[in-house]
């Protein structure tokens, strides 16, 4: 099973335990709390740069030419930095936000929405700086809010707002947001999906494929609870499903085995499809800091280097 690599630029890092991130009511604030720690944690490192997809951030040094000097940045952090850019046009970047009923699950004081809404503020913050357009989208069963990739003054918190507000349904449709985005863009960016995919993918494959063949990048997080991994209770007890309404019993000590064995298959079908179609895949357990997710995202970016680089060709709607 694919994991996040520890990388050692934030191996000696003071990283933020999620469960005292989420203590801060404010999703704003949590976002710019892990962005500015992560920036932190690579500025003490001797590891610079990522690709040129995102601008590369550096401590001022005398004898740097002042004019690359990041204001917004010195505003939030009281620090000089530098910054570089690469390529001059923006990358646009499309936030698929699961908000069904099964993500309202949670064993640590907090639920996966939380924190995958927590993971897509971050990732909104951080582009924004970087001068990236960024869209959202929220879906359970059914497209609940799109929000457009902008720049735009008060665009982020636009961001904001709908990703604090809970969804409204039940059941989980993979099928609807990527149909949905494969229609409504038409320049060519980056779609980052986030869900805990706990529903039937047999035929996620083609629509991911319809996404990918309009020449959009795709990364896929997959957000799991430490308690879904290992089934982690201690007593037999009568659950509810929350999507379906259906009860069932559950003896932990009888069914742990077999429910690792199927857990472990689907979530590798979901690895096997993204491989297949190049498609990046990560699988996020709500105890590992954000931080390290948004590292790897960035290192994804690295990887991929050229193949993807920020496009501003073309007309049509974004």
């Amino acid at each position: 099973m694919s994991v996040l690599p520890t990388a050692p630029a934030l191996a000696s890092a003071k990283l933020i335990d999620p469960q005292a991130l989420m203590t801060i009511r404010s999703l704003e604030l949590r976002a710019r709390a892990v962005v500015e720690g992560f920036w932190k944690g690579m500025h003490r490192s001797p590891y610079h740069g990522f690709s040129v997809e995102f601008t590369e951030y550096r401590q001022y040094t005398p004898g740097d030419d002042p004019r690359y000097l990041d204001w917004r940045v010195y505003a939030r952090s009281d620090r000089y930095f530098i910054k570089k850019y690469e390529d001059e046009t923006n990358l646009r970047v499309y936030l698929l936000a699961d908000q069904s009923k099964s993500m309202d699950y949670g064993s640590r004081g907090y639920t996966k929405a939380t924190y995958a809404s927590t993971m897509a503020a971050t990732l909104a913050y951080f582009l924004h700086l970087q001068g990236d357009a960024v869209g959202l989208l929220t879906f359970d069963e059914k497209v609940r809010e799109y929000l457009p990739a902008r720049q735009r003054v008060g665009h982020l918190r636009q961001i904001m707002l709908s990703l604090e507000r809970p969804g409204g349904g039940k059941g989980t449709d993979l099928l609807a947001p990527l149909e949905r985005i494969t229609a409504l863009i038409r320049k060519r960016g980056l779609v980052a999906l986030m869900s805990d995919f706990l529903a039937p993918i047999d035929r996620l494959e083609r629509s991911l494929i319809a996404l990918t063949a309009c020449g959009h990048e795709v990364t896929v997080f997959q957000i799991v609870d430490p308690a879904e991994i290992a089934l982690g209770l201690e007593a037999a007890s009568v659950f509810e499903d929350v999507e379906s309404a259906q009860t069932l019993y559950i003896d932990p000590a009888a069914a742990r085995s077999e429910y690792v064995k199927k857990f472990e298959a689907h979530c590798a079908a979901l690895h096997a499809i993204c491989r297949k179609l190049g498609i990046s895949y990560q699988r996020l357990s709500t105890d590992q800091p954000l931080e390290i997710a948004l590292f790897g995202f960035l290192q994804e970016r690295m990887r991929r280097g050229r193949q993807f680089r920020r496009a501003s060709s073309g007309g049509g709607r974004g």
